[in-house]
């Protein structure tokens, strides 16, 4: 079992940025792909951001690419998600996801089995 725990989300406005954590516990860290996906009200979850067991690749969606980086720090068990110009569009709840059959997962949704309990992030205009 791997459990994540996300935090750093909060209302900030356009412009702005945040810096979302996710910390893993259960499994060795640097086995696991890890990824960043959202949800707003009445869509489905989308991914954002992912990168491979040992930080070397890392993929983004188009709608946050040059904005948000992706990172992560095997020797604490975390991934972060830099997120930087962030824009109301970009509102939602944030999931960091784990892997732990593949090197890198990349955007598909059904390759991540555990998930967090997401951290709200909004940005007001």
């Amino acid at each position: 079992q791997v459990h994540l725990v996300e935090s750093g989300g909060g209302l900030v406005q356009a412009g702005g940025s945040l810096r979302l954590s996710c910390a893993a516990s259960g499994r060795t860290f640097s086995g696991l792909a890890m990824g960043w996906f959202r949800q707003a009200p009445g869509k489905e979850r989308e991914f954002v951001a992912a990168i491979s067991r040992s930080g070397g690749s890392t993929g983004y969606a188009d709608s946050v690419k040059g904005r948000f980086t992706i990172s992560r720090d095997n020797a604490k068990n975390t991934v972060y998600l830099q997120m930087n110009s962030l824009k109301p569009e970009d509102t939602a709840v944030y999931y960091c996801g784990a892997d732990t059959d593949r090197y890198y997962s990349g955007s598909n949704v059904y390759n991540y089995k555990y998930w967090g309990q997401g951290t709200q992030v909004t940005v007001s205009s």
